[in-house]
């Protein structure tokens, strides 16, 4: 694998295929993701604003460890609000064929508009055992999915922050 990781958000954005395993590939690595666990939980303040929510409110959020030649290198979880996410594959503690994206798409919600937020800070202990970080920050990437102005998915991602580059491609 090569120094340094370049990473472009428009890949996970579209139905189909592994971006992850892709992007892992153009890296010279074999990427894997983990799903650790689903669950229902109440929105917290972050989560409920980011989903146009009721604070409190039930979603489901599926916690992922995603993996670079078998090392943990991010941490995702991706939010959904329950009544959205109840009875599909995304409150099912299983690998969804085709992603998530995919099957937000046949559900009728194709990300039209993605707002993401980046930043550096320090990492929790539990990031810093889980992603095994010696004293490095983490990048936080908190992206919201919209389709019709309505946002339908959150996903925080907590990634090392050693080598890694964040590109964004639009199209206009």
């Amino acid at each position: 694998m090569t120094g340094e990781w370049l990473s472009v958000s428009t890949s996970y954005l579209k139905p189909g295929g592994d971006p992850w395993a892709d992007e892992a590939a153009r890296q010279g690595g074999v990427g894997k993701q983990r799903l650790v666990e689903v669950t229902e939980l109440p929105a917290d303040s972050d989560i409920a604003a980011a989903l146009g929510i009721p604070l409190g409110e039930p979603v489901v959020v599926r916690r992922r460890v995603m993996l670079v030649d078998d090392r943990p290198v991010e941490l995702t979880d991706s939010y959904y609000a329950a009544s959205l996410a109840r009875g599909t594959g995304l409150a099912e503690l299983r690998k969804i064929r085709g992603g998530a994206v995919t099957l937000l798409a046949e559900l009728g919600y194709r990300v039209e508009q993605a707002v993401e937020d980046v930043s550096a800070r320090n990492p929790t202990d539990e990031e810093r055992e889980q992603l095994d970080l010696r004293g490095e920050p983490v990048l936080q990437l908190i992206r919201r999915s919209l389709c019709a102005g309505t946002p339908f998915e959150v996903s925080v991602m907590r990634m090392t922050a050693a080598g890694r580059r964040l590109r964004y491609q639009l199209s206009v």
